[in-house]
Formats: C-alpha cells, structure tokens, sequence
C-alpha cells in the first residue's frame, strides 16, 4: 500500500510516498481503507523528531485521524462489517491506504458527510467535545474563551459550545479568521495581546468560566485574569511555551481549576470512553447539520510537503485534508 513515511527527522524533505507493507486485521482490530485523512500540528512535531509515535502503532508514517470503509475485520470483531462507512482516531498511520484500528474506536460516518468532510472530524471534534464538556464540565449559560478561534480545534469548539447554549469569545493573531468564526457561533473576537482586559470588560468585570487555550504559558497569565471565580482552564498544547510562571494566590483566591488534556497519550480504555461520548453526544449534532467539519483545503497524497508548509505557515482556517485515493 501507499504511505506518507517520515524518513528521518527534519524539514518537508523528509517525506516521501513510498509502498509499505498492509496491515493485517486480528482480534478485535478492523481494517479500513482510507479514501481521506486529517494534517494535524502532532504530523509537523513528529516529522521533526520532538513527537514520537506511542507504541504499537507505526512510528514512521504520520496521521491521527481518517475516514474510509471497512475492508476487513479480525475474528473477534462485532461490531463492524466490510463496506460501512467510518472514520476515527488513531496513534498514527492514518496516512495511508490502509489502517487498523480497535473496533469500539471507530465511529460510523452520518450520511450528510462525504468521507472528505469526515476525515476533518475526529481528531478535533473528539479534543474539543473532550476538553469542554468532561474535563472543564461546561454548562449552558456560562461563558467560554477560545484561543486560536480559528484553528481545527477552535472551530469545533466554538460550535460545540454555541450548540450548547454557552456564549463563546475568541482570540486569533489574523483579524479575518474571527469574522469567519463569527459564521460558526463566535459571540466577539479579540486580539490577543490585551483579551483579559477586553474580557472582564465584555462581562462586567466578572470574567469567562472556561477557557481553552493552545498556547500556553505566553497567556498564562492573562488566562487566569480572564477567568472568573470557579472558572477552568484547559491546556491542549503549549505553543508558546512550556514554562510558566502562575500566580497561587489568584488560582486560591478564585478556587480555579487548571487541566492539562491530551488524546494521544491515554489508553485504550480512556479512548474508548471519549469515542463513546463523541458518537453519542456529537454525532447526532453532525447528523442533523447542526455542527459541520470545516475543510480549508485538501491536498492529494503526493503533495504531502505542501500541506505541511500551509500548516506550518498557519494559512489556515479550520482542516487541511489529504486525500489518499
């Protein structure tokens, strides 16, 4: 089969379409075909050498999130058959024309999405549904701040929110990705250099309950600012750093909540438990067109180092899609 192989840390250069061998589905795994596959900030980390792969998946070919059909299913699968439509979250390897994953970890596709729509999905939707709703616990009514509003994650999650009833501010460093996010259900966008300021002045001083943030410490300390007391903060990733300095007495004094959330790194059972919430509680939504993947543009398999530089260069607003077949 054909595959997206990393050969080497480093630059785009590093990639290469190569013939892999075919994974062979056993026990409870499933082999599905990939007609697509979502680019992730992880693939650009990984190919650099700063994001390895966990173990039991393959360690040098990319990709966290496809969609496709059931080719074939190991002797202890029940779940699924040869020819159905899914799409789901893996340790790696989605990109390519074929990939195993646990039955209970994919998710069927809902009829109104083309397998292109589908493989902008999992990934984000599952991070956003995850960080929001089980780790910070958020309610209908209450007030939430997103960083990079116009990110995969931040545009999952602000219609996520939005469908919830929560009134969603965000923050971008491009002026035009929050007015599209505006489309989505985005209340107000700010810049973020002053947003805890903006923020306690939007709520008359008292400040958002969640905030989702992917930077990290370079807003650490406006983020507790802009909390207001029992607030959660969330950490998906820490672009801007890993180090941050935090104020004690204001996290005691507002009795805050800090998480840190990943996917990738959780096992098998904890997985399984996000899969089954997102296909309960997100799917119906993506079903009745309530919430949409938000596809910025896709790229055919062979232009793999071109869709790492728009990534890189954070063109973007909302998924970059391989197209594998």
């Amino acid at each position: 089969m054909r595959a997206v192989v990393i050969t080497r840390p480093g630059g785009t250069e590093v990639l290469e379409i190569q013939d892999v061998a075919q994974p062979e589905p056993f026990g409870e795994w499933v082999r599905v075909r990939v007609h697509a596959a979502g680019l992730n900030r992880a693939d650009l980390a990984q190919r650099a050498g700063f994001y390895p792969a966990p173990a039991g998946v393959p360690s040098n070919i990319p990709g966290m999130e496809f969609a496709g059909e059931v080719d074939a299913v190991g002797s202890l699968v029940q779940r699924w058959q040869p020819g159905q439509r899914v799409m789901g979250i893996v340790g790696g390897g989605a990109q390519a024309e074929y990939v195993l994953i646990h039955e209970g970890m994919l998710v069927e596709i809902p009829e109104n999405l083309d397998y292109i729509q589908a493989a902008a999905i999992p990934e984000v939707f599952m991070t956003a549904h995850d960080a929001l709703f089980t780790q910070a616990k958020l309610k209908m009514g209450e007030r939430l701040l997103v960083h990079a509003a116009g990110s995969g994650v931040g545009t999952a999650a602000i219609q996520l929110a939005k469908a919830a009833g929560v009134t969603v501010y965000g923050t971008s460093r491009t002026s035009s990705k929050l007015e599209r996010a505006k489309t989505l259900g985005l209340e107000v966008g700010l810049s973020d250099q002053n947003f805890a300021a903006d923020v306690k002045q939007l709520t008359n001083g008292e400040g958002v309950h969640v905030v989702l943030d992917f930077v990290g410490a370079g807003y650490m300390a406006q983020n507790l600012e802009a909390l207001t007391a029992w607030g959660r903060l969330v950490f998906l990733a820490t672009l801007g750093g890993a180090d941050a300095q935090v104020n004690l007495g204001l996290v005691m004094a507002k009795r805050l909540q800090i998480f840190g959330c990943t996917l990738r790194s959780r096992t098998l059972e904890e997985k399984l438990t996000v899969t089954r919430l997102f296909a309960t509680q997100v799917v119906p939504l993506l079903a009745s067109s309530a919430v949409m993947p938000i596809v910025e543009e896709v790229f055919p398999l062979a232009e793999i180092a071109k869709a790492h530089t728009v990534m890189a260069e954070n063109r973007n607003f909302g998924k970059l899609i391989l197209q594998i077949d």
